[in-house]
Order: structure tokens, then sequence, then C-alpha cells
């Protein structure tokens, strides 16, 4: 997922630094189940398959380097291994596959039951760049270590685009007939925008009178030691994400020679421009959802005084909006966030530029529009010198529902309390990136973010970082939560009221 994510949850527990308890059973599995089911038992064979068949995906390198460039050799030959690596959901009759935007690619899965309504799995099969400096194997490899498949793509997202193929595969080999339709779409280019993959795949279904009951995509996990001295993991499902606008600053100035330089140059109006954009951080927002959500849902499971504090907003929001202030991540909880991330200007030693150029990246909350924060940074450079040019845009999304009656929320904890019985404490959360998922809201008002792996502080580093990880074990249970996954989506109940018990 480009531009990665951190989750609410995640945030207010490492700010507050105190154990969180919470044994919500969620849905009644044996009440949303179909009446027969196959069980997510893999043989020795199948387990060897699935490992090799994941690395052989990492070994093609399907690189997004910009939105008019990537390896379209390998995306090209990503399809192809695809087709050989699942025969079975290539050939079978109820699925059909089609080839979007010439690399990305979207399955109809045809349900037995026309009156469910059909949901989505969402995947990338694009990656970063990833320069061979610094990794203990070459990025491109797929090598195994120590229980670990090595190589871009292994957590963002490949292994999700190969889990769900997986998944679907072996329960085909078992002669699996699904009663709710669903679709697999797979971007070519989400990296980058997906404007090419996953807004063309949209398009199509929405021009076929396509309606989803939820989708799932990358964006959560299962957090562990995140929290010191805390031993229970935490499931993060994002029911939201931040907005981003990239802005160009521009300043065009006479040039001239460097022995009788002006007043002022077009890089110094420029620098002092960005300073000014770096030194006023944009309005906090704390109080809005769906931080205070998430907020809401701990509040109780926190120990004395801290419960105290977290079920009076009213009175303490002003402290614990400071505190969260305090870090980087938790300070992109509470407001757009402003990074500089390119500035070009100059040709020689001796030249004073004519040109200086910024690229400023934000983030916008969930509170605010792009417009918004175009007005704020036009208002908080204050120079007229300073040209804006919007490179491009996309508003926040709203905020999907996680209550009793949210189908696929709930059937994500359900799957969550089946394959990860370990797992008591779900919440939802915001990620502080943008996904593929943004290009669906036309689609559906359920879009839920969370990939069924278990991650340490220290993964986080490799998303679009060095040494990019899986362990072997890890991706199995991430094709088993799939494989269940889907079985669970096939009732037709409404999700029961799940309890706490505090």
């Amino acid at each position: 997922m480009a531009r990665r994510y951190f989750c609410t949850a995640l945030a207010v527990l490492l700010l507050l630094d105190v154990p969180a308890f919470s044994t919500s059973k969620g849905l009644k599995g044996k009440e949303h189940q179909r009446a027969s089911r196959i069980p997510s038992q893999f043989s020795l064979e199948e387990r060897v398959t699935m490992k090799e068949t994941l690395k052989g995906a990492i070994q093609i390198p399907t690189v997004s380097f910009s939105p008019r460039e990537s390896n379209r050799t390998a995306l090209a030959e990503f399809g192809e291994y695809m087709y050989k690596a699942f025969p079975t959901v290539f050939r079978t009759s109820f699925i059909q596959h089609e080839v979007v935007g010439e690399y990305s690619h979207l399955f109809t899965v045809q349900g037995s039951d026309p009156h469910l309504q059909p949901y989505m799995l969402l995947a990338h099969i694009d990656v970063v760049p990833a320069p061979d400096q610094g990794w203990e194997v070459p990025p491109f490899s797929g090598l195994e270590r120590d229980g670990f498949i090595y190589g871009r793509g292994t957590l963002d997202n490949k292994n999700a685009v190969m889990a769900i193929l997986q998944a679907l595969e072996l329960l085909l080999i078992r002669n699996y007939i699904p009663r709710r339709s669903f679709y697999i779409a797979l971007g070519h280019d989400e990296e980058v925008s997906g404007a090419d993959g996953a807004q063309k795949i949209s398009a199509l279904l929405q021009a076929r009178g396509v309606q989803l009951a939820f989708l799932v995509d990358e964006g959560g996990f299962i957090t562990d030691g995140f929290i010191p001295s805390f031993t229970k993991p935490v499931a993060m499902i994002a029911v939201s994400e931040k907005g981003i606008l990239n802005l160009m600053l521009q300043v065009n100035m006479t040039t001239g020679h460097s022995a009788a330089p002006p007043k002022e140059t077009s890089i110094g109006i420029l620098a002092a421009a960005v300073s000014r954009l770096e030194q006023t951080p944009m309005p906090n927002m704390f109080g809005s959802r769906p931080l205070t959500m998430t907020l809401q849902q701990l509040a109780n499971e926190f120990p004395f005084p801290t419960n105290i504090v977290m079920n009076n907003l009213w009175l303490f929001g002003p402290f614990v909006s400071r505190s969260l202030e305090r870090s980087p991540l938790t300070n992109a909880l509470v407001r757009t966030t402003t990074a500089v991330t390119v500035f070009h200007s100059g040709v020689k030693e001796n030249v004073i530029p004519p040109v200086a150029q910024a690229i400023v990246n934000f983030r916008i909350h969930p509170t605010q529009t792009g417009q918004e924060v175009l007005e704020l940074a036009k208002n908080i450079v204050a120079d007229d010198r300073v040209q804006f040019r919007v490179l491009g845009a996309s508003d926040p999304l709203p905020v999907s529902p996680s209550d009793d009656q949210a189908l696929g929320y709930q059937l994500i904890r359900q799957t969550l309390q089946s394959v990860f019985p370990e797992v008591n404490i779900v919440v939802p959360g915001i990620c502080i990136g943008i996904t593929d998922s943004r290009h669906y809201s036309n689609l559906t008002t359920g879009i839920y973010r969370f990939n069924p792996i278990y991650l340490q502080p220290q993964d986080f580093l490799s998303f679009h970082g060095i040494n990019e990880k899986i362990s072997v074990q890890g991706y199995e249970t991430q094709v088993k939560f799939i494989f269940e996954f889907i079985q669970n989506a096939d009732a037709d109940q409404r999700p029961v009221p799940h309890l706490h018990e505090l």
C-alpha cells in the first residue's frame, strides 16, 4: 500500500503506555456459518507449493516508478505467472477473468444465490523500487532465510495478491461452490495512484450496475510488541483513510552571475516558503471522528485512572490532544500533515537559478478537504511570488460503519476469532496512507482495510524500505484466513450483537 499505514488505536495505546483488555465476542460463529464447511487444513505438499509460489511472484520485478513509467514487461509476465500458478481458478466455469487497463486483473466469482449482495477482495501487483544497497539478500530474489521469505512485495502487497488466489485455488480443488458472489480486483499501479488499474475496474463495475456489500483491502494488521510491557496483540481494522494533496510550489526570478547576486534568489524565497509550511502545522482536529470513535470503544478497557480520562474527553481532551502532538505518528492522527519531499533548482555553482521548485505532500485529515488544505497553505506562505500548482489530490474517504450491523467489519472480526483465537482486542482505526480502495467508494459504503498478519515495530520500517520479509508461517496463516473468510461470507444472516466483558 502506498504511503503506509498506522492505525488510530495503535497510536493511542502507544501514547498512553498502558495495557488494554477486551474479550469482545463479535459474531456468534455457528449462527453465521454455512451448514457444511471445508476445514482450513493444508497438506505438507500444499504448504510447500504455496510458499514456493509466493517466492516466484516476488522474483518478478513489477515496479511502478511513476504514473507514466512502470516495468511493463514484468507486469505482463506476472499475468502469465498467475495463470500457471492457479490453473483451477482460471479454468473454473463460474469464474470470469478479465484484464483491465492492460495489466490489472478482475475476477468475477459467480455465487449460487443471486439474492446475496456481492463483495470484493482487493490487492495490488505493483511494488515500489528497491535498490540493492542495504538488503541482506537481493530484493527480488524471493530467498528464504530463517523461516522468512525476503523480497519487495512480501508485505506490500503481493502477499495479499497471492494469498487471495491461493486460498481460492485450494477451495476450488476441494469442490467449493460459493453462495455469495464476489470479485477479486488486482491493480497494477496502486503505488502511483491507481488511475489505470483500480479506477478503471471501478468504472467498469459501475457501468454494469454493480453495488457491493463491502470490500476488503490492505491497511490494518495484528500488531504485536508495539505497547511496552503489554503482551496481548491488537487487531486494527481501518475504517477510513486520509486524503492526499501533492502541491508544487514554484518561484521564478531573474537569472544572473553568482558574483553579483540579488538580495533574494528563487531558492531563498522558496526555502522561506517551505520553512513557513514546516513551522506552521495545519490545525489540530482532535475531537472528530474516527479518532474519538476508537477512544470511546477503548475507554473502559484502560485501568484507573486512564479510563477516567478517556471517558471524559470533554474535560481532558486538550491534555490528550497535546500529548498526541508529541510524536510524528500520533501527530498524524490529529491533523493534516505537511512533508516537503522534492526540491529542484540550480544547474551550476556560479549561476543564479531562474526557477526553484518544491513538492509538498499533504496527508489530509478526514475532517478536511483538499481545497481547504490548499487555501490554508497559501495563507501560511503568504507570498505572491510563490506559485501553487496541484499535481494530484484525493479527499479523505467517509468513515465506514463498524457497528454490529456492519457485515464486512463483523465478518473480519469473526474470521479473526477463528484463525487467531489469541487476539481478543479488535478495534477500528484510520490509515494515514492511501490505498486503491478509495477508487471504489462509489460502489459501497463498507470499505475495510485489513491484512491478517502479525507485525512487530521493526516490520513497519521495511515498508518501502529494506529487508522487507514475511514469515512462512505468517503467509500460511494469511491464506488460511482468506480460505475461511470466503466461506464465512457465504452466510445470509445479519450479524448478531457482540458482547464486551471487561
